[in-house]
């Protein structure tokens, strides 16, 4: 099996880092840019701050998405997931679960505490 370099996954968590300007809370998990930004979409915000890559605990490396407060609510329900997006490309680019469901109210706030994203080495 081969080694992957440190190098090579950071330039694909890179485009997190560099891309993503978009997190939504969803109310399943997205399949879609469509789907996260608009059908299944309870709240988002823009003001998001994603961490360079760094050594992921139990190998790999990661990225972490710093903690949003002040998301605005868009729509009534149950958010279970969240996604990541890059709204320049209108690109999906991560899709994950909530550590604990939300209930949420359109016209009220969302946050959420920092979420790493990363690549585990090869095992």
């Amino acid at each position: 099996m081969a080694t992957i370099a440190d190098k090579v996954l950071d330039d694909g968590l890179n485009t997190l880092t560099n891309d993503a300007n978009r997190v939504d809370i969803t109310s399943q998990e997205a399949t879609s840019y469509t789907d996260a930004t608009s059908t299944s979409t309870l709240g988002n915000t823009t003001s998001i701050t994603i961490s360079s890559p760094a050594d992921r605990t139990g190998g790999g490396r990661k990225v972490t998405l710093s903690a949003i407060s002040g998301g605005s609510v868009t729509g009534t329900g149950t958010a279970t997931h969240y996604s990541i997006s890059d709204t320049t490309n209108s690109v999906l680019l991560v899709t994950g679960s909530l550590t604990a469901s939300q209930s949420v109210t359109t016209g009220n706030t969302f946050s959420l505490e920092a979420l790493d994203v990363g690549i585990p080495d090869p095992s």
